[in-house]
């Protein structure tokens, strides 16, 4: 039994497919160090029927990216070991990672916070506190819909 050319260009481009060759649930990273954020969004985002990884610190994130990157990611500005802007930045300049969609969650409101994430990538910036209900209408949006 050999590779077909669409399953070999899944497997090199690292696209989740299951047994069946049809595609999984599109993906979601949470990188976040609050656990009550993580909690709500993992429910949520799962609920609305996309496949979710969360990690705790800027580091823990990019590993998860270099494992499977994920369709989007939702990412904390105040982190530990890598703030949310270092991430942002890393990602944006790896090739392999250009179509990762990002969503910068912070409590840092500021316009030049909001400027900041925005310039070095970031496809939006929600400022805390927010709606979690919200945030997930937002990845919706962004990654269209499920199956």
């Amino acid at each position: 039994m050999g590779l077909t050319l669409g399953v070999a260009w899944r497997i090199v481009n690292q696209e989740p497919w299951n047994c069946a060759g049809t595609p999984m649930a599109q993906s979601v990273l949470i990188v976040d160090d609050e656990p009550n954020i993580i909690m709500a969004l993992e429910f949520l985002v799962r609920q609305a029927g996309y496949e979710v990884r969360s990690v705790a610190d800027g580091e823990a994130a990019l590993q998860a990216m270099a494992e499977r990157a994920p369709d989007l990611v939702l990412l904390d500005v105040m982190m530990p070991k890598r703030d949310g802007f270092d991430v942002c930045q890393t990602i944006r300049a790896n090739p392999g990672w250009k179509s990762t969609r990002i969503i910068m969650l912070t409590a840092r409101g500021r316009d030049i916070d909001r400027e900041k994430g925005l310039a070095l990538g970031a496809d939006d910036y929600i400022t805390k506190p927010f709606s979690t209900r919200e945030v997930v209408d937002l990845v919706k949006r962004m990654l269209g819909p499920v199956g």
